[in-house]
C-alpha cells in the first residue's frame, strides 16, 4: 500500500518543506518556481545576471543575488557562484528549473556537498540517466525496447576503428543519427544517409557536443520515421515509490526542439497507456529515481514504443500535465526533496493516468522568425497583451517595454489551453491566439496560428516531421502580406467614402484602428461586423496588419 503524505506525520506534517529556497534560473520558469515557493509559505531567493537586473523574477523574489555579466557562461552556468549565493542567503534548498545547470550531476553534487538540498533527482540518478548511453543501457537492462543503435561511444579518435564503426552503422541501418551522449536539443546531432557521410558526421558531431556539453562522446541511433515523440511524466519519492502521471505528445518540433506539446497523447488506447507508463516506471526504478523526471519514447506507425532518453529535471511542458491531472508538479518536487512521500493527489492521478479526462495543449511562444528557419529575434517589446478567460494559462516573465536579450533561449511565454476534450482545448487555443497582441519583435505567432488551424493537427495526425511537411514559410509570409495589403485597401476605401474621423478638437483621426472602432461605423456598432477575407472581419485584418501577426518588411 502506498504511503500518503498526510499519513506520514512527523516532519512531513510541517507547514512548508523549507524556509528559504534559491531558484537557480531566470525567466518564466524562475517566476513559476518563485510563485510555488510563496504558495507554500517559503521565501524565494533569485539570482540574476546584468541583463536581468530588473527582470520580473528578480522583483518577485524575497531577495536577489547578482551572479555575473549577461553571458550565461559567466552567470547562470557558474555553479560555484550559485552555491555561494545559496550559502550567503541561508537557502536550505536550490531548485534548478530546466536548462542551464538542471541536469549537471556535478552541480547537484556541489549543492549537496555544501549541505543544501537539491530539488531534483539525486546526483547518481542524473549521472546514470542524463548520459544517454547509460540510459539506453539501463532501459535495455529493464527489458524496455530501445531505439536500435549503439550502447557504447563511437571511437571518434581512433582512425584504426573506422572499419568497425562502419560495420556497426550497417548493422544499425541507414538513415541513422549521430547523437551526443551528454546533451540534447539537437546539439551534436547529425543525420547520416549513407556510409560515405558517416566519418565526417562523427567528427563534426563530436566537436559540437564537446563545445556544447564539455563531452564529445557520440553514438549511433537509427532514424525511426515516421514517428511520434511521446514522453511520460514521472515522480519518485525517497521511500521507493515511483509513479507515472500520464504522457504528453511532443511531436510538433523543428530541429529536434519542441514547439507544441499536449496531454494526453491523442489516439492511444487504455492498454497502450498502461504499457507505456509501466515501461517508463521500469526505467526509472532501475536508476532509483527520486523527484521529477521524464522518460521519452518514439512511437512508430506499427504501434511500437521505443525508449529514447530520460530528462532528469522539470520539463518546459509540465503545465499540460498539471492541468490534466490537477497535480502541481513544482510543489510536489519541493515536498519530495524534503523527504516526504508522494502526495495522495499524485498517487490518485497515477492510478487514473491510463484513463485521462480533459485535454491540455501548450504552445511555446518564442522571439524567433518562423520565415527564417526560426532564427532568434531579440529586441525590445513595445506591446505585450496576453490572453485570458476560461481554460487559458500563460506562463511568462515578460512585460511591455522590456528587452528580450540575445544571450538566452528565445522562449518568451508558454500559452496553455485546457478543455474537456481535445477539440475544446483547440477551440480555446485559437481564441486565445486571436487575443494576443505583441509589438516590437518578431515572434512565432504566425506559425502558431497556422499549426493550430491546420486540419491535420485537428485530426491528431502528428509526427516529428510535421513542420517540414506542412510549414511553408515563404507562402505563409506572402499570404500575410496579402492580408495586410487588403486591410490597408479596405481602410483607404472607407476613408475615401466617409472622410477622416474627427477627434473632437478639430483634428483628423487616422484610420483604421482595430482597438478603437472603424471609420464611418456609428457608435454602438461593432467594427468586427464588417466582413473580411475568408470570413475574417476587417477589424481582425487591421489588427493583424498593425502587428498582431508581425512579419519583417
Amino acid at each position: 500500500m502506498a504511503t500518503s503524505r498526510s499519513e506520514a506525520g512527523g516532519v512531513f506534517a510541517q507547514r512548508r518543506p523549507f524556509d528559504r529556497v534559491l531558484v537557480a534560473n531566470r525567466g518564466e520558469i524562475a517566476l513559476r518556481i518563485i510563485r510555488a515557493c510563496h504558495d507554500l509559505g517559503m521565501e524565494a531567493v533569485a539570482v540574476y545576471s546584468d541583463a536581468d537586473r530588473h527582470a520580473a523574477h528578480v522583483r518577485a523574489a524575497d531577495a536577489a543575488v547578482r551572479i555575473g555579466p549577461a553571458p550565461a557562461a559567466e552567470s547562470y552556468l557558474r555553479a560555484e557562484a550559485i552555491v555561494e549565493a545559496a550559502l550567503a542567503t541561508g537557502a536550505q534548498a536550490v531548485h534548478p528549473g530546466y536548462g542551464f545547470l538542471a541536469e549537471r550531476a556535478s552541480f547537484a553534487r556541489a549543492v549537496e556537498d555544501a549541505g543544501i538540498v537539491f530539488v531534483g533527482p539525486q546526483p547518481a540518478a542524473i549521472a546514470a540517466l542524463g548520459d544517454k548511453l547509460a540510459a539506453r543501457r539501463a532501459a535495455a537492462a529493464a527489458g524496455v525496447p530501445v531505439v536500435p543503435g549503439t550502447l557504447e561511444p563511437a571511437p571518434v579518435d581512433r582512425p584504426d576503428q573506422v572499419a568497425a564503426i562502419l560495420a556497426e552503422a550497417e548493422r544499425v541501418g541507414f538513415p541513422l543519427l549521430v547523437k551526443a551522449a551528454a546533451g540534447g536539443g539537437g546539439r551534436g546531432m547529425r543525420r547520416v544517409e549513407s556510409a560515405a557521410e558517416l566519418p565526417a558526421a562523427l567528427v563534426s558531431g563530436s566537436r559540437e557536443a564537446a563545445s556544447a556539453f564539455g563531452d564529445g562522446s557520440v553514438y549511433l541511433e537509427r532514424v525511426v520515421f515516421p514517428a511520434r515523440h511521446i514522453e511520460v511524466q514521472l515522480l519518485g519519492d525517497a521511500h521507493g515509490q515511483i509513479v507515472a502521471l500520464g504522457e504528453r505528445d511532443c511531436s510538433i518540433q523543428r530541429r529536434h526542439q519542441k514547439l507544441i506539446e499536449e496531454a494526453p497523447a491523442p489516439g492511444l488506447s487504455e492498454d497502450q497507456r498502461f504499457a507505456l507508463h509501466a515501461m517508463a516506471v521500469a526505467v526509472a526504478r532501475g536508476a532509483g529515481l527520486r523527484n521529477a523526471a521524464t522518460c521519452e519514447f518514439l512511437y512508430d506507425p506499427d504501434g511500437q514504443f521505443w525508449f529514447l532518453e530520460v530528462n532528469t529535471r522539470l520539463q518546459v511542458e509540465h503545465p499540460v500535465t498539471e492541468l490534466v491531472t490537477g497535480v502541481d508538479i513544482v510543489v510536489e518536487q519541493f515536498w519530495l526533496a524534503a523527504g516526504a512521500p508522494l502526495s495522495e493527489r499524485a498517487i490518485a492521478a497515477s492510478r487514473a493516468a491510463a484513463r485521462p479526462t480533459g485535454h491540455a495543449i501548450e504552445l511555446r511562444l518564442s522571439a524567433e522568425d518562423p520565415a527564417r528557419a526560426f532564427a532568434p529575434t531579440p529586441g525590445r517589446v513595445t506591446r505585450w497583451l496576453m490572453p485570458g478567460g476560461p481554460g487559458i494559462r500563460v506562463d511568462t516573465a515578460l512585460e511591455a517595454g522590456e528587452r528580450v536579450p540575445p544571450e538566452y533561449d528565445p522562449l518568451i511565454a508558454k500559452l496553455i489551453a485546457h478543455g474537456s476534450d481535445r477539440p475544446a482545448a483547440i477551440a480555446r487555443l485559437r481564441r486565445a491566439l486571436d487575443e494576443i497582441d505583441i509589438g516590437g519583435i518578431q515572434t512565432t505567432l504566425p506559425f502558431d496560428r497556422f499549426a493550430i488551424g491546420h486540419p491535420t493537427f485537428a485530426a491528431g495526425e502528428l509526427s516529428t516531421s510535421w513542420v517540414v511537411e506542412h510549414w511553408d514559410a515563404v507562402s505563409e509570409r506572402a499570404r500575410a502580406a496579402e492580408i495586410a495589403e487588403l486591410s490597408a485597401g479596405l481602410a483607404a476605401i472607407e476613408e475615401a467614402a466617409v472622410g477622416p474621423m474627427n477627434d473632437g478638437s478639430g483634428g483628423a483621426v487616422a484610420a483604421p484602428s482595430p482597438r478603437g472602432g472603424w471609420p464611418g461605423v456609428p457608435d454602438g456598432v461593432e467594427a468586427a461586423t464588417r466582413p473580411g477575407r475568408d470570413g475574417r472581419s476587417a477589424w481582425r485584418l487591421a489588427g493583424r496588419a498593425e502587428a498582431v501577426d508581425r512579419w519583417p518588411a
